[in-house]
């Protein structure tokens, strides 16, 4: 064939040529669909949902169904184990349907079952996608709470105070209007702030005059909370790591009137070899962020066992450096 073409003119051989292209093509593609077919042939037939395979997608309401009957198996297992079923099996299972479920890695579910036990890493990954209500801290450098509350409230945003224990969070149910850009927010009369945040700054509790240290301190929240119980007395050193993250944290001092405050940027780890002989350190150490998956749900099929392990050795070295920064004599609180 290659011979006959060869002594063909230019126009009949490559008209020949692409006639037997063609037949191979239709060749291949004949031979395509009857592989598919067979394909289609052998797939079983979705049946039981506890003993479909790992690959077939099935509804949410048919993986439900499975971890509830796990579950009810594992509470009972002596009474309602199936045959020489062992519980590991059963938590295997139940794991792979609690990450279908709720779109986690299979690895992090495995994880939260052996933290929290089967029913509680359900009401964990439960309370995980639950929203989270808006807070705000009002900045009692420049207004009380009371104050801001009937401020906001004219505006039309629905607020009442946080929690006895908290003398400066709001909590903000629903807003007319961004809380984020208020002229009370902009003014400086309260931060964006969550609950939990507020915690380790009453904990850690610091008096005016004294010196202070922020390991990590963008994007400011709590570094000028430390100011508003300080009084802008004594000195805050704020450090952190980014320079593009510490910008957020120049902004919010000025904007929240931090006087008392040093911004510097460096790695937390190397602190204590330049600046040391603080009264208070305070350290919110980089985190694995399994905590806020109801603000950043992409942390469910991102975060892996080796990137909680490589965060858990980093804030132990940050921990050491807020040791270390403390003032040993004083008795230095960390």
């Amino acid at each position: 064939d290659s011979r006959a073409i060869a002594t063909m003119p230019y126009a009949a051989a490559k008209k020949r040529l692409l006639e037997e292209e063609e037949e191979e093509e239709e060749e291949e593609e004949g031979g395509a669909v009857l592989e598919e077919d067979e394909e289609e042939e052998e797939r079983p037939e979705f049946e039981d949902v506890a003993e479909a395979d790992r690959g077939n997608l099935r509804k949410p309401s048919e993986v439900w169904k499975a971890i509830e009957k796990r579950l009810g198996i594992l509470g009972s297992f002596a009474e309602r184990r199936e045959g020489s079923k062992s519980r590991k099996e059963y938590v295997s299972e139940l794991c792979f349907d609690l990450a279908e479920y709720y779109g986690y890695l299979e690895e992090l579910v495995e994880l939260f079952v052996r933290l929290f036990g089967p029913s509680e890493c359900v009401e964990f990954l439960d309370a995980s996608d639950a929203p989270r209500p808006v807070v705000i801290r009002a900045n009692t450098l420049k207004t009380r709470r009371k104050d801001l509350l009937a401020t906001l409230q004219k505006r039309g945003v629905r607020c009442e105070p946080l929690a006895e224990w908290s003398k400066v969070g709001v909590k903000v149910s629903s807003s007319e209007v961004p809380v984020g850009a208020t002229p009370e927010y902009l003014a400086g009369h309260y931060m964006l702030q969550s609950a939990a945040s507020l915690c380790p700054v009453i904990a850690l509790d610091p008096k005016q005059g004294e010196r202070v240290l922020d390991v990590s301190a963008a994007p400011g929240g709590k570094t000028t909370y430390c100011a508003q119980l300080m009084k802008n007395q004594g000195t805050i050193v704020a450090n952190d790591l980014k320079k593009d993250r510490h910008k957020a944290t120049v902004a919010n001092l000025h904007r929240l009137g931090a006087t008392n405050c040093v911004a510097c940027v460096g790695d937390g780890r190397a602190l204590p070899t330049f600046v040391s002989g603080f009264d208070r350190a305070l350290l919110d150490a980089p985190c694995s962020g399994l905590g806020v998956i109801s603000r950043d749900p992409s942390i469910k099929g991102q975060r892996t066992l080796k990137d909680i392990s490589s965060t858990a050795h980093l804030q132990k070295q940050l921990v050491l450096a807020a040791l270390d920064a403390v003032d040993h004599k004083k008795a230095g609180i960390v």
